[in-house]
């Protein structure tokens, strides 16, 4: 697998937010927030707890609204991917991919051949006819993301997808999530807590300070890829950005 090269300065933004603000009733939980998104892009946000991630997330999807400014996407809907896969249990693992092929109009014929290459994607050839709790906690993510790969968008939103999983399950999904992401040439926003995880999987790294969440700041992943958790340079960035994260929580507590 090789390393993805992405120009943001010369791509058409996948996502767009220009001092996007979000509040819920007198609580200020985003405030003016910048940030594009490049067609191909992978991108990781961070922050401690409560700072806004998933609020973002919910923006870029069109799930809620800003109270101020603006966020702008391409015309597809975004594929969405959360820590629950959300399966459901009377289908087949093929079953669930089909069922978003089938919202696409493809004919039985059609969906079942897609679903069983997209299951092969997620390196789950041969579980077309698997059911839901047959399957490990792993392999029902994977399920879940063909299930979003099936709705044919090229933005991949995902709120802590695989905060759930074992540290070997975890692994595992990275390399199919990072093998998928290359294939596919699709864009990622992918919010986790998990600061090795945002480096392992990004290009770059956003970090949000704690209420309001601001943009406090962002880092170009320049490592090569395929990246493993363990390697020298995952560590030392993770280290920086860590020391970082610590002190948005400090300032945070201060006041």
């Amino acid at each position: 697998m090789t390393s993805t090269s992405v120009t943001r300065a010369a791509a058409a933004p996948a996502v767009r937010l220009a001092g996007a603000t979000k509040r819920f009733g007198d609580a200020l939980v985003l405030d003016r927030i910048d940030l594009d998104v490049a067609e191909g892009e992978f991108v990781c946000l961070l922050g401690a707890s409560g700072c806004g991630k998933s609020t973002l997330l919910n923006l870029a999807a069109g799930l809620d609204r800003p109270t101020a400014g603006t966020v702008t996407a391409g015309a597809a809907r975004p594929a969405l991917m959360f820590q629950e896969h959300a399966l459901f249990p009377w289908l087949t693992a093929g079953g669930n991919v089909e069922l978003a092929l089938e919202l696409g109009g493809l004919d039985r014929k059609e969906r079942r051949a897609e679903a069983e290459r997209l299951l092969a994607l997620v390196r789950l050839s041969g579980a077309h006819g698997k059911r839901i709790h047959e399957m490990s906690g792993g392999m029902r993510q994977r399920v879940a993301l063909a299930r979003a790969l099936a709705q044919g968008s090229q933005l991949l939103l995902m709120d802590e997808p695989f905060a759930a999983l074992d540290a070997i399950t975890r692994d595992v999904l990275h390399e199919v999530l990072t093998d998928v992401w290359e294939k596919r040439r699709l864009s990622v926003i992918f919010v986790t807590h998990n600061v090795r995880e945002a480096v392992r999987l990004g290009q770059r790294v956003v970090l949000l300070s704690s209420r309001p969440g601001r943009i406090a700041r962002e880092w170009q992943v320049g490592i090569p890829y395929p990246r493993r958790i363990e390697d020298h340079d995952v560590a030392e960035l993770s280290l920086e950005i860590t020391g970082h994260l610590r002190e948005e929580i400090r300032r945070h507590a201060r006041h």
